[in-house]
């Protein structure tokens, strides 16, 4: 068996772990699996689409499942996304947007999918260093899901799907650090353009929830535009921010990545 199935949200990390899963051959064929849950922020959906598209995965399936998950959370409820000054001033713990048991369903529901499609590797986003305090966002729950979807799948653990293993390749970065990943991975920083964070799932992105600081951070810590911003920029959709990291040196080295990105043979480059 080979292959691999990626959740993408259509968000930054996922959408980063999505072009480090097409540097793997073994993950080949590379399919993605994007879930409709009823968020606040359902633009990523769309979001996901273009990011599949850029990315030339096997099969993309958005999966409607509704409203089924309750909660506090304001990407499930009328509650509105709290607003921070900046990054710094983020207060640390567990987040008010956690949705409980959200990571519990949706791997398993990926399970499911790598089970018909029969690839041994789920891969997925989750960062347990800047992760609001999530506690499925943890390696430690990445590793007893991974055990508890072995043992639900086969009675045989020398099956292929007895060694089904779920990848995390950002559990243990900052959000700079997956920036740094993204910038070295063929067409992953000019695929950005078309990801989404925000929580009240606007475009351009200007609010300042926690996922909307945690990203602007990531960039300003490396020195780098965002490429969502500068999308927005481009449209004429919002200034360019008051940060160092878009200085003039900073979106040349932008404009420059994304004419290299855009070359033929380059994923999601033209030819």
């Amino acid at each position: 068996m080979s292959g691999a199935l990626v959740l993408l949200s259509g968000g930054q990390d996922s959408t980063t772990c999505l072009f480090w899963a097409k540097e793997h051959p073994l993950f080949s064929p590379l399919h993605a699996l994007t879930i409709n849950y009823g968020q606040r922020h359902a633009v990523e959906l769309e979001a996901a689409k273009r990011v599949a598209q850029e990315a030339g995965v096997a099969s993309h399936e958005v999966l409607d499942i509704g409203p089924i998950l309750k909660g506090t959370s304001p990407l499930i409820s009328a509650d509105v996304p709290e607003q921070y000054e900046n990054w710094q001033s983020l207060p640390g713990g567990l987040e008010k947007t956690f949705v409980p048991a959200r990571n519990i369903l949706f791997l398993t529901i990926a399970a499911n999918r790598a089970y018909c499609l029969g690839v041994p590797d789920i891969i997925c986003g989750v960062s347990q260093e800047d992760f609001g305090g999530y506690p499925d966002c943890r390696q430690l729950f990445i590793l007893q899901m991974e055990v508890a979807l072995r043992a639900g799948l086969t009675l045989d653990k020398s099956e292929p799907m007895g060694q089904l293993t779920i990848h995390t390749p950002l559990i243990n970065m900052s959000k700079a650090d997956t920036v740094g990943m993204a910038v070295g991975l063929p067409g992953c920083y000019a695929a950005l353009r078309y990801s989404h964070t925000a929580y009240d799932g606007a475009y351009p992105p200007t609010g300042k929830d926690h996922a909307s600081l945690l990203r602007a951070k990531g960039f300003e810590i490396k020195g780098i535009p965002d490429p969502l911003v500068m999308r927005a920029v481009d449209e004429g959709l919002m200034p360019l921010p008051d940060a160092t990291n878009y200085n003039t040196e900073a979106v040349d080295w932008y404009r420059r990545r994304i004419e290299e990105d855009a070359r033929p043979g380059t994923p999601g480059g033209s030819g």
